[in-house]
This record gives structure tokens, C-alpha cells and sequence, in this order.
């Protein structure tokens, strides 16, 4: 491996304009294709196998042309204080806005007046006009979406409070400054880090490349594949903050090789022959992460974890060819202001007491990592006990999908959520659909009325709407409204509840009783997923510790690689829940609403975080694991890892804060809630696990570390990732050619 690259890594430095092309080549068509690509839209949503989606299959076929997944909206009025929505005048304005809508749109199915429908509250100060369409809300146009926002906008000026809500009604993202403040702070870390405006530039302007013909090409693939906006999101999130990472790994280690005295085309090449392994055993955790979220069996899912991986191995691509061809290109510049005055290569600190502590010139990550080494028990014990105390809150989480209860104050649906809350019950929001099948029942009109009984007298229902058949009267539908609200642990036991009545009501009758809705499917999104996540995470740990038993030639670094993962995850998931779920300083991240965590949360927080958290262990330890080859003991090793990676991983973990953290200003919970936990998940894994931790496992272990049987030694592949090969090999490749960079001197103190 080490070798191939070290080959392909000069080549693209050597021909450097042709590479260069290439990729903007690529770059313009992925333009062209995503302009000429109809325009996005959200993902259609189903669950294979679940019983919410066989009941929308079985109304599809028992009432056709019904929409039963068609998109609707809920367009709320409130009138003013000491008035009522009866009066005529009020009345008039509510059947003006039923005609609007209704001629607004071909999309449109039904909207059906209040006052005809009973949508009227008690006290008569709210009322609602239920609007259904022809399509799903993936499928609801532009002109739909601008229709239902001018009409609204006009009923307002009648003086009533109006908002609409519902899955039909466009939600708008908010997320684009706060995400271009994160690069901003990632190109300040990369100039800090290299003490070059053209190095930092580098590294961003390669990672922009790539994550452009990535989303792009999504984009243009959008239609076609169904992919989704959340499968660009997450791939442009995923994309930058890998881009931004692998660049600067292979930059800095190229810095290194010139300071080694190599000349810049054979610098390239062991930069990427080295850093560059890395790189591609890191992405490739990341995407064996990605792409097994498809054992989940939810197509959404799949699509997203599928567009993500793409996006990834982009990044890879780009940063084993791109990224050498950009250093020819750079030159000098590359390089810190006081280098290239001085001309003097980097001077080689050797600390033959990895114990002392080192005086002068030691590098910051030295002396922490002697720190480490002198007190390994104490630093693992603080950083076990401290990530396992933040993890207590993951213990009491709860799980389910977020409602127009979890937007922001400001948006219609939370205000038209909220509206109806108050005037009809905070059950209301999350209505059950029971579907009745009495096709091989005697008599399905009694069958359906004891099913409105016993349902009835179940505990947290507020209402039971009568059964309402279809044209061949063998299906009935039963709308039932819970007490609680959509996404509490009591709705969801009563969606229990009704299921375990079906039960014994197909045993008494022979009909079955099938739950859905939008909180039903709420229900068995979760579900599915918990089910999951066992399978899941067995498969991904499985195959990425087979992976870095090749790469380290170990069986206790993989290991304790994994388990270190387990515990930032954790740690994560107790800071998710403690804001998400508890409230604290939920307001300071813009939370308005605390509830259950997003159901996606833990199997994502699995999926992304072992693959970035392999990303800065495969970085970190294969720089230690490289020094152990090369003769260093085991102490040693661990310094010169810190020495030649400790800055880098460090600033690499910055960047990817900054980018994930800039997706917590979106308005989306989903992407809200991913942004979060993602950015304190490198937290906790890159500054407590891999640089606290790993180095003090690293140091109680010594020798035996890098231990592997030798009948296991045999069977693994000899990945080479340290560059063993590269260091016995000539200087330069034989048939490159002749070199006009001089080559310079190092300098060792």
C-alpha cells in the first residue's frame, strides 16, 4: 500500500497541471449535470415491514385515489380576545380561505371547512380547515408550497391569527451562515497550525473541490436515486470536515519529509506513501460505517449513509492525488514565513527519557505526552471516570421522531401546533389512525363498533370518531386522539394498547386491527432502529477491527480503539440527552422544546463517530506503531507520535468541531440534534480518548502493545501503512526522472 501510493503520489506531483484538470474537469461536469438536474426534493418515507406502513399499503388498496400517505396541512384560525370564530364575519373570511386553497393548487385533494367538519373548539375561539393533497409531501411542488404561504400571508390582514402546519408546509433551513462560520474557523486553525496563509489555503481549497463534485453530483443524482435534502446535508457535512482533515495530514507530513532533507517531489511522494495509508484506512472506516447503516433495512437511511460514503471516499481520492499535485504547485510557499526565510530544515527533538519532562524547544504534544506517560493510571483513570459520569444521562434517554413541536418558536408550524394544542388538547397534534380489516369478518359493521368500545375505554384516549367504510364495506377507519402529546412515553404505550386490543380482537373475530398515523409511525421508526442497532454495531466494529488488526499489526490497539469509541459514544449520548431531552442550556444552542432524542441519534452517533474516531487513532497510533518498526521503544513511540501528530490531530479535531458545531444553527431538529451530538462526540473522542487515553493504555501495556500471534501475523494482509518499504528503498523512483529541487540537509540535534 505504502509503496503504490508513495508511486502515485509523485506522479501527481510530477504532473501536477494534468492532474489539476482533471479534477476541475470533473468539478465543471458535476456542475452541469447538477444544473441541468430537476429540482430537489425531500425523500418519500416508508419502513418496510413495519405495521404503520401495511396499514397505509392496505388503505392505498381498499380506498383508491385516497392519498392515504398523501401530504396534508392544517391552516389554524384564532380569534381575537373576547371573540369567537362563529361570528359572521369571521365565518365568511375561514370559507374565502377553503375556496383559496382549493383553487390554489392542481395539487390539492380536499379542503374541507370547519364549520361543515366540526373543527370548531369547544370554546369556539379556534378553528381549522384540513387540507389534504394528491401527493406525498416529497412530491409537494414549489408552486404548492408558495400557494398555501400567500394564502396564509393574505388571511392574516382580515385581523385574525392564522398559521398552518402540518407536513405540507415548506420547512425552511437556517443553517448556511452558521456552517460558512465553521470553514472560517477551520481556516484559521489551518493557518495557525502551518503558519502559512498558502498551506491553509491548500487544505481548504482541495476539501472545497471535492465536497463540490460530491454534492453536486448528488444533487444532479437527487431525482433519479430519490436520495433526499437530508442525504446532501449529511454528505456535504461529513465531505468538508474529512477533506479539511485528510489534506492537512498529508500537508504536514510532506512538511515533515522536507525537513528531513527530501526533495519536494520525493517529499510528496512519502507524504502521501505514509500520511496517505492513513488516509485510506481511516476513510475507509468511515465508509464501512456509512454504508452499513443499510443493515437498518429504512431506505432513507440507507441513501443517506450511501450518499455519505460517496461523498467520504471523494475525500480520499482527492487527497492521495489532488493534494500532491497542489504542493508542486505551491513550492516554497507552502511553508511557514521563518522556514523559508531560514532555508534550515525542522530540528529533530530526540528525548531519550520518554519519562522527563523536556526543556526548550519540546513541542507542546511532547510534554503532555510525558505528562501521560509519568502518570498513565491517573490520566486514565480521570478520563474514564470523567466521560463516564457525562454518559450517566444516556441511561434515561427515550427515543422518537421530532413533530412541528420541536421547530423553533418562530416558525407557522410551531405556532399553529401550539394554537392547536390550546384549543383542541396537546393530543390533538397526534391523532391515531386505526384501520379495521374486516374482510374475512361476518360482520364488520359490529366488528368496528366494538373496536370504537374498547378502544374508548383504554386510558390517555381524549376521543374515538366513529368508523368511517369504505365503498366495499370490508375496511373501516378509526381516528383516535391521545391525551399526551405525540411524542410521549404515554402515547406511545397507548399505540401499544390499541395494538394488544387488535390482538384479541382478530382472535374473537377474525379481524385485524392495523395502527398508523404519523405518531404509529413515529413509534415503529424507533422501534425498528433500536432493533437494529445491535446487529449494526456487531457488523461495523467487527469488520473495522479486522481492518486495524491489518493496519497495527495488533490485537490490543484495535481493541482498545473500539472500546475508547464505546465510551465517547456514550459520553456523547449523555450530553444529547442532558440538552435535548432535560433542557440544560437547550436556549443557548436555540432548543425551544425539550422530548424524546431523535430516533436516528444513537445508530448515526455509531455509524459517523467510529469512523471519525478511527480516522485520529489510525492518524495518531500509526505515526507510534511507524516509530516502533523503525527501532524506538515503546515510550519513544508514543512521543514521536505526539511529536509528529499530536499539533495535527489537534487541530484537525478543531476543524471538525467548527464544521459539525455549524450545523447546530439549522432550524431542522434532525440536523440540529447531528450537529451537536457529532461535534461533542469529537470532543470528548479526539481531546479525552485518542490524546489522553490511548497514550496511557499505550504506556501500561509497553512492548506488548503491538502483540500479535504469530499464526494470525500469516493470515492478515501486510497493509504496510507505516512505510517499512519506503524507508529501504532508494531515495527517489527510478523512472521519475530528473528532479530540479535541491535536496536539503537535516539537520538532528
Amino acid at each position: 500500500m505504502a509503496t503504490f501510493l508513495y508511486r502515485l503520489g509523485r506522479s501527481s506531483f510530477r504532473r501536477r497541471p494534468v492532474v489539476l484538470l482533471v479534477w476541475l474537469a470533473l468539478l465543471g461536469a458535476a456542475v452541469i449535470a447538477a444544473l441541468s438536474a430537476p429540482a430537489t426534493k425531500a425523500l418519500p418515507f416508508t419502513l418496510p415491514g413495519a405495521e404503520s406502513q401495511n396499514a397505509f399499503d392496505l388503505l392505498d388498496e381498499r380506498f383508491p385515489g385516497s392519498s392515504s400517505d398523501g401530504a396534508t396541512a392544517r391552516i389554524v384560525f384564532k380569534a381575537p380576545e373576547g371573540q369567537t370564530m362563529t361570528t359572521p364575519a369571521h365565518k365568511a373570511e375561514v370559507q374565502k380561505v377553503t375556496k383559496e386553497i382549493k383553487s390554489g393548487s392542481d395539487q390539492v385533494a380536499s379542503a374541507v371547512d370547519p364549520y361543515t367538519a366540526g373543527a370548531v373548539s369547544k370554546d369556539g375561539s379556534t378553528a381549522y380547515i384540513s387540507v389534504t393533497y394528491k401527493v406525498t409531501a416529497a412530491e409537494v411542488d414549489s408552486d404548492s408550497h408558495d400557494a398555501l404561504d400567500h394564502t396564509v400571508e393574505q388571511a392574516r390582514t382580515s385581523g385574525l391569527t392564522v398559521e398552518a402546519g402540518g407536513n405540507a408546509v415548506k420547512v425552511e433551513s437556517h443553517g448556511a451562515a452558521a456552517e460558512v462560520i465553521g470553514v472560517i474557523v477551520a481556516a484559521v486553525v489551518l493557518v495557525i497550525t502551518f503558519g502559512s496563509l498558502v498551506a491553509a489555503g491548500l487544505s481548504l481549497l482541495t476539501a472545497l473541490i471535492g465536497v463540490g463534485i460530491g454534492f453536486l453530483a448528488l444533487t444532479a443524482l437527487n431525482s433519479p436515486l430519490e436520495l433526499g435534502d437530508n442525504a446532501g446535508v449529511l454528505a456535504l457535512m461529513l465531505g468538508l470536515a474529512v477533506g479539511i482533515d485528510y489534506a492537512l495530514f498529508i500537508v504536514s507530513r510532506y512538511r515533515s519529509e522536507l525537513a528531513e532533507g527530501h526533495t519536494k517531489q520525493e517529499a510528496a511522494g512519502r507524504a502521501t506513501g505514509t500520511a496517505g495509508s492513513a488516509v485510506v484506512f481511516a476513510g475507509l472506516t468511515v465508509v464501512i460505517a456509512l454504508a452499513g447503516l443499510a443493515v437498518v433495512n429504512i431506505p432513507m437511511l440507507t441513501k443517506m449513509g450511501m450518499a455519505a460514503a460517496g461523498s467520504v471516499t471523494i475525500a480520499v481520492i482527492i487527497a492521495i492525488t489532488l493534494v500532491p499535485a497542489m504542493l508542486g504547485f505551491a513550492g516554497d510557499r507552502v511553508l511557514s514565513q521563518r522556514r523559508v526565510e531560514k532555508k534550515v530544515p525542522r530540528i529533530r527533538t530526540v528525548v531519550s527519557d520518554p519519562g522527563a519532562v523536556g526543556a526548550g524547544r519540546s513541542p507542546m504534544g511532547v510534554r503532555w505526552a510525558q505528562f501521560v506517560l509519568r502518570r498513565p493510571v491517573a490520566v486514565l483513570l480521570a478520563g474514564v471516570i470523567g466521560l463516564g459520569v457525562i454518559a450517566i444521562p444516556s441511561a434515561s434517554m427515550t427515543l422518537g421522531l421530532p413533530d412541528d413541536g420541536a421547530q423553533p418558536t418562530d416558525t407557522t408550524q410551531r405556532r399553529a401546533y401550539d394554537l392547536l394544542s390550546e384549543g383542541f388538547g396537546v393530543g390533538f397534534n397526534g391523532p391515531l389512525v386505526v384501520v379495521v380489516d374486516a374482510e374475512h369478518s361476518d360482520d364488520p359493521k359490529g366488528v368496528a363498533g366494538e373496536v370504537v368500545s374498547r378502544i374508548g375505554k383504554l386510558d390517555d384516549v381524549a376521543a374515538v370518531t366513529p368508523a368511517r367504510f369504505n365503498q366495499a364495506g370490508d375496511t373501516a377507519i378509526i381516528t383516535t386522539v391521545p391525551s399526551s402529546k405525540p411524542a410521549s412515553e404515554a402515547t406511545e404505550k397507548l399505540v401499544e394498547h390499541i395494538r394488544d386490543t387488535g390482538t384479541a380482537i382478530e382472535q374473537d373475530t377474525g379481524a385485524k386491527l392495523l395502527v398508523t398515523g404519523q405518531t404509529a409511525v413515529n413509534v415503529d421508526f424507533s422501534q425498528k432502529v433500536n432493533d437494529s442497532l445491535i446487529p449494526y454495531l456487531a457488523l461495523v466494529v467487527g469488520l473495522a477491527f479486522l481492518l486495524l488488526m491489518a493496519v497495527f499489526r495488533s490485537v490490543l490497539v484495535p481493541l482498545k480503539a473500539a472500546l475508547g469509541f464505546l465510551l465517547s459514544v456514550l459520553a456523547a449520548l449523555g450530553a444529547v440527552v442532558a440538552v435535548f431531552q432535560w433542557g440544560w442550556l437547550a436556549s443557548a444552542i436555540g432548543v425551544d422544546e425539550t422530548g424524546p432524542v431523535m430516533s436516528l441519534m444513537p445508530i448515526f452517533m455509531v455509524g459517523i463517530v467510529f469512523g471519525l474516531a478511527m480516522d485520529y487513532e489510525v492518524f495518531l497510533v500509526t505515526r507510534m506503531r511507524e516509530a516502533y518498526v523503525h527501532g524506538e521503544g515503546p515510550g519513544q513511540a508514543v512521543l514521536t507520535g505526539f511529536r509528529d501528530g499530536g499539533r495535527v490531530v489537534t487541530a484537525a479535531a478543531v476543524i471538525m468541531i467548527a464544521v459539525f458545531s455549524g450545523f447546530i444553527g439549522a432550524s431542522g431538529a434532525m440536523i440540529k440534534t447531528i450537529g451537536f451530538g457529532l461535534a461533542v462526540a469529537v470532543l470528548f473522542d479526539a481531546f479525552v480518548v485518542r490524546m489522553a487515553i490511548v497514550p496511557a493504555v499505550l504506556a501500561l501495556l509497553g512492548k506488548s502493545a503491538w502483540w500479535l500471534p504469530g499464526w494470525l501475523d500469516k493470515l492478515l494482509p501486510n497493509v504496510d501503512v507505516e512505510g517499512t518499504q519506503l524507508a529501504t528503498s532508494p531515495a527517489s523512483d527510478p523512472g521519475s526522472g530528473p528532479e530540479s529541487d535541491d535536496r536539503q540537509q537535516p539537520v538532528r540535534v
